[in-house]
């Protein structure tokens, strides 16, 4: 079993934070030994050097900005970095990049130290550049490559994201495609006979009409306004539309679409409730501009919730192929316009949608099938040795 140094986010929530909670647990579940690094500044002036031990699975690193997008470390991180480094001497490092100047860093670090690097490299993105959010999302990229090839393996999570990177020069031999994963058994369809009491308890709450769902940040590369102006304009008779997250946006939204049709859950931090939410929710609709893969959507074709979701990032390879309906970025609100009264009109339509996102969740977006890729990359390259020149 290897011993792993896992740098990442664990606030505050967004996709990096879910990737790496649940990817870590599973590691730790097959027993591998895993050390969480992340930033979180001390609890006092005088920081206590217990975090550091090698017994202690985590390790807080201080910052002077942390948000859903980026973090800006304290001055003193890479050095209490290093330090941890060299306490845990880990067999491996493993970097769920967090967009931070620690990012590029990292491999003269682990050089130094001799240990092999992976990273993650997740932010959204959109290769059409169909609109302003894909052309800044595409400087990240340009901006991270250079620094990507001096890692010793980078996953993507699909292969249109690796050829957009290798386009921007990191060699195709960095490069490793693992999609997400999710955990099958929890995220899963409901049955009468089934009923949790939290799923009871969010259906209650509710109510009795049929449930359109986002979930997710409410930011501007989201795009949730174009799908709450189609919901204004179609106002489908006995649906309701469920808006589940937080974001910069939020209050901007809710003052402008301010419609008993629209509840505004908010930020869910608890997994049952957010299972429950899905279960509920006869259609997930995810209208981005720009992507990763996004775990929301795993989540949601996991649940057997039918999925409607743009092409940006690898979404819309996701649900090729009957597993839902892409969309594209551009016109978004002119294409739910259409669909959503199909949606309201057509509850067998939905249903099998449904079961045909849970049956490609099972084959291609396991949390297990992940975990063996990841599994195999660690073997390959502590048994070798590779350190990037």
């Amino acid at each position: 079993m290897a011993q792993i140094a896992w740098l990442g986010k664990k606030s505050p929530f967004c996709g990096n934070v879910s990737y790496g909670i649940s990817t870590t647990d599973a590691l730790r579940k097959r027993g591998h030994q895993v050390h969480f690094i992340h930033f979180d500044n001390p609890r006092s002036p005088e920081r206590d050097n217990t975090s550091l031990l090698a017994n202690d699975p985590d390790v807080s690193l201080p910052y002077l900005v942390k948000s859903q997008v980026y973090t800006i470390p304290s001055p003193g991180a890479q050095r209490e970095l290093r330090e941890s480094l060299e306490r845990l001497q880990p067999d491996l490092v493993h970097a769920s990049l967090t967009l931070s100047p620690l990012d590029f860093r990292l491999p003269e670090l682990c050089q130094q130290l001799g240990v092999p690097l992976v990273a993650t490299f997740h932010p959204p993105f959109d290769a059409g550049l169909r609109n302003l959010t894909a052309g800044t999302q595409q400087l990240t990229y340009q901006l991270y490559a250079p620094a990507l090839t001096r890692y010793d393996r980078v996953i993507v999570f699909s292969n249109l994201q690796a050829d957009f990177l290798e386009r921007l020069g990191v060699p195709a031999d960095r490069l490793t495609v693992i999609p997400n994963g999710v955990d099958t058994d929890r995220w899963s369809p409901t049955t009468p006979g089934t009923l949790s009491l939290m799923h009871q308890q969010v259906r209650q709450r509710l109510g009795r009409e049929r449930i359109v769902l986002y979930m997710g940040r409410l930011a501007t590369e989201k795009n949730v306004e174009a799908l709450l102006r189609a919901w204004r304009l179609v106002s489908p008779e006995g649906c309701r539309l469920v808006i589940v997250g937080d974001g910069p946006l939020r209050n901007s939204l809710m003052n402008q679409f301010n419609d008993d049709r629209i509840l505004w859950w908010g930020h869910e931090p608890d997994l049952d409730t957010r299972v429950a939410l899905l279960q509920c929710a006869e259609v997930f609709i995810l209208p981005s501009l720009v992507e990763g893969l996004s775990l929301a959507l795993l989540e949601a074709m996991a649940t057997g919730t039918a999925c409607v979701a743009t092409d940006a990032g690898a979404d819309g390879e996701v649900l090729a192929q009957g597993a839902g309906i892409v969309l594209s970025t551009q016109g978004v609100t002119t294409q739910l316009r259409t669909l959503l009264p199909v949606l309201r009109d057509q509850p067998v339509l939905t249903a099998e949608l449904g079961r045909k996102a849970r049956l490609r969740a099972l084959e291609r977006y396991t949390i297990s099938s992940n975990i063996d890729a990841l599994e195999q990359l660690y073997a390959d390259l502590t048994m070798t040795g590779t350190v990037a020149a």
